[in-house]
Order: structure tokens, then C-alpha cells, then sequence
């Protein structure tokens, strides 16, 4: 592969636009940059989540993630354009089926917390819900969003949330409980 990026300042956005990698120019606080900017801040936030010690299962986990991220980022910079397909989101829910089998039944709605990494789980997942939502509000004004990667950002969230349990139960920590008072 060739340099990508020759050169990393352009002055093309100097007036508030962004260019997409189809060629077309998009007001910065355009709907679909807002969503490219939610996802590409999930990614972030998964990479400072695997700056922790974590099982090899989890990280395979995460690194895949972040991989099929950058793939929406990409479908969302070309408009119309599939890169994630249905498979992608039936790992997840297997995934989530077998993360979720080692831990106890939920009895209480817990808050986020814990241990260091399943708090930054907990902060990935609330990250993933903003992106879903900008997702949706895209979907909304154009036809041209994936379903199947609203689909694989929708499981996401469930996945963290459930790696979340497992970190703080890997790390000797209770998840923490919500209390009415």
C-alpha cells in the first residue's frame, strides 16, 4: 500500500466544510459527519479501553470491533456504499450469548462502574448509544444508511455493556447496584 497520507493538513475545511471519500463537500455539523464523528469517537474510546490488561478473548473482541467500526466510518464517508454485512452482526449476538452464559443473572439495573476497564467499557457503550442515535437521525433524512450496520451498532452497545460485567468480574470487582434512595 502506497502513502495515504502524504500530506496531513489540506485547508479545505478552513470554512466549515469536510470533504467524503466519494468526492463531495458536507457542511462539518452535517448529519452524516455527526454520525462519522460519534462512531470514529467509539473506536477512540475502544482503544483506550484495550490500553488495559484484558483477557485474550476480550481483546480479540475489541481489536474485531474496531475494525468493523472503521468499516461504518467508511460506509457513512460513501454514501450508498456496504462494507458490513449481516455475519458481522451474528457474531456479536454470539458473542454477547457467550460472554453473557459466565456471568449472574441481572437482579438490579447496575450503574457504571467497577473496575478501571469495565468503567471504560461502561463509557464505550454510552458512546456507542450517542453513534446509534446519530445513525438513526441520519437514516431519517437519506435512504442510503445500512440497516445492518445500525443493526451492528445496536448489539454493540448490548456487548459492551455485558464485557463491562465481565471485566469488573475478572478484576474481583461487583458491578455496582442501582438503589431507589
Amino acid at each position: 500500500m502506497g502513502h495515504r497520507l502524504s500530506k496531513i493538513y489540506t485547508r479545505t475545511g478552513d470554512r466549515g466544510t469536510t470533504g467524503l471519500a466519494d468526492g463531495s463537500r458536507v457542511d462539518k455539523d452535517d448529519a452524516r459527519v455527526e454520525a462519522m464523528g460519534a462512531v470514529d469517537e467509539l473506536n477512540s474510546a475502544i482503544g483506550v479501553l484495550l490500553t488495559e490488561t484484558l483477557s485474550d478473548p476480550i481483546r480479540e473482541c475489541l481489536l474485531s470491533i474496531q475494525h468493523t467500526l472503521f468499516d461504518v466510518g467508511g460506509e457513512l464517508s460513501i454514501p450508498g456504499h456496504r462494507m458490513v454485512s449481516q455475519p458481522k452482526v451474528e457474531q456479536l449476538e454470539q458473542l454477547l450469548d457467550d460472554f453473557n452464559a459466565e456471568l449472574e443473572p441481572l437482579k438490579e439495573f447496575i450503574l457504571p462502574g467497577g473496575s478501571h476497564a469495565g468503567a471504560q467499557c461502561h463509557v464505550a457503550r454510552g458512546i456507542c448509544r450517542r453513534a446509534e442515535r446519530r445513525l438513526v437521525t441520519l437514516a431519517k433524512l437519506s435512504d442510503d444508511v445500512s440497516p445492518i450496520s445500525r443493526q451492528f451498532i445496536n448489539r454493540l452497545s448490548d456487548l459492551l455493556f455485558v464485557l463491562a460485567r465481565a471485566l469488573n468480574r475478572a478484576a474481583e470487582q461487583p458491578d455496582v447496584l442501582w438503589s431507589r434512595d
